[in-house]
């Protein structure tokens, strides 16, 4: 079977009609292809022409409805807002109009019909102007009858006829439109048949060409999959310099939270301290000379206080200092404790002593505090849980809401504290899960190893 379409072959390559033959079949379907499609394209275009009429018809229609609409909103209630969509609508009706009128002005049955419509509508819009007018003049029996007599209504019903009418024949020339597109389609699908046939022949006739064909491209792909491998690789080692740069741009961001809270402690508390001092001095120096500079003195010894105790909480921010001198659990429940003497929030807490190095205690009390600074900005929570426990070997960490919850795969603007959260996590060797969903509420939760072991501490809970 091989050898005999082979010899077929053989005698199609030294026919002298074979190259004549397939030249004119070429050029049949060539001609068959432009043919269809100038037929079809000037299909489409009326198409076009009549889609737009169609449009200009229906938005006619709507914007009589509109400036209707708008009239008696101003003749009922007597505000001129309801004046704006009125004239709004005024302004398209004589754009629509000149819209059909040129549309249909080579087409003379159709443009007596146009002219007709035009004529009832500005005589609707005249009837409008008329009753508007004697509104804005306080006429309001007059324009109550006018109004009653039933002009307005059967001039809407004999613009609404007209429409329907045009709208009628559109439809029509786009039904034809559209049989003469089906016909060329039909064209073309005989056209494509027969070209297909002279392509699976020439395909039969070069299928030796295709071999060789087919291994350049096997050796293209090759070399395509080297280089993939290598831009695998560069990405990998770019993630990896990218993920060691978040964790030193992290350790720097907290040494300088520590620098700060160091200066202000040190150099702003001395400072308050001092003049909170100068202040008590002077106080017991004019208390019987001065009694209302005492009273001023009195003053700015508070404010000197809020400024100090303004200062501890800045300094509590950039760096807690229970974390340092407490531990973990001790700093967690201070800090639950402030969060829901501050907002209302009842906090649930599950706290227990767990094996972590310093820095990832930071990373944990990092990840509580911002979770609780994005229920008190975005959950409207009523219920918020936080647990710290081990699981394994591995400490776990958890907080909870009962709030309004989010998709967490629809991207947020102010997801930003989320991404900070798993990278944090992800630099001391953890994983973070967000389960949330809308009505749902939101629930952050993050497992890092085990660094160290630490005596049993017994749970703490609110």
């Amino acid at each position: 079977m091989l050898d005999a379409s082979r010899a077929i072959a053989t005698r199609l390559r030294r026919s002298a009609f074979a190259f004549p033959l397939v030249a004119a079949v070429g050029v049949a379907m060539l001609l068959i292809s432009e043919s269809s499609y100038w037929r079809a394209s000037e299909s489409m275009n009326e198409l076009g022409r009549l889609g737009n009429a169609r449009t200009a018809i229906q938005a006619l229609h709507r914007n009589m409805v509109d400036a209707e609409s708008g009239q008696r909103g101003f003749l009922l209630s007597g505000k001129a807002e309801y004046l704006e969509p009125y004239r709004d609508a005024s302004e398209e009706i004589r754009e629509t109009l000149k819209t059909l009128h040129e549309h249909f002005a080579k087409q003379p049955d159709k443009a007596a019909i146009v002219k007709q419509l035009d004529n009832l509508v500005q005589a609707k819009v005249s009837e409008m102007e008329v009753t508007i007018g004697l509104a804005e003049e306080g006429k309001e029996s007059q324009w109550r009858e006018m109004l009653g007599s039933g002009i307005g209504r059967e001039q809407m019903d004999q613009i609404r006829n007209v429409s329907a009418q045009l709208l009628a024949d559109e439809t029509n020339k786009a039904t034809l439109s559209r049989k003469d597109i089906y016909d060329t389609l039909m064209l073309n699908r005989i056209g494509i048949g027969a070209m297909t046939a002279l392509s699976l022949l020439a395909l039969f006739m070069y299928l030796r060409q295709t071999a060789a064909l087919d291994t350049q491209r096997e050796a293209q792909a090759r070399a395509i999959q080297d280089q993939r491998d290598e831009l695998e690789r560069e990405v990998v080692r770019r993630t990896s310099q990218l993920a060691e740069l978040a964790r030193h741009l992290q350790n720097a961001r907290e040494d300088e939270r520590n620098r700060l809270a160091r200066e202000l402690h040190d150099e702003l508390g001395a400072l308050l301290t001092a003049a909170k001092l100068d202040a008590a001095r002077l106080r017991s120096r004019i208390a019987n000379v001065a009694p209302e500079a005492v009273e001023r003195l009195n003053h700015l010894g508070e404010t000197l206080n809020s400024g100090i105790a303004l200062k501890r909480r800045i300094i509590e921010d950039l760096r807690p200092s229970a974390l340092s001198n407490l531990g973990l659990v001790a700093a967690l429940d201070i800090l639950t404790r402030e969060f829901s003497e501050r907002t209302g929030i009842e906090v649930d807490k599950r706290l227990v002593a767990v094996p972590l190095s310093p820095t990832a205690d930071l990373t944990v009390y990092r990840l509580v505090q911002e979770a609780l600074t994005n229920i008190t900005k975005y959950a409207k929570a009523r219920r918020v849980t936080v647990e710290l426990g081990t699981q394994g070997n591995e400490v776990r960490v958890v907080v909870g809401d009962d709030g309004v919850g989010f998709d967490p795969t629809v991207s947020q603007p102010s997801s930003h504290g989320l991404f900070g959260m798993g990278y944090r996590v992800e630099a001391v060797g953890g994983r973070l899960h967000i389960d949330a969903a809308p009505g749902r509420g939101t629930r952050v939760s993050a497992v890092l190893p085990c660094t160290e072991q630490s005596p049993e501490a017994p749970e703490q809970a609110a």
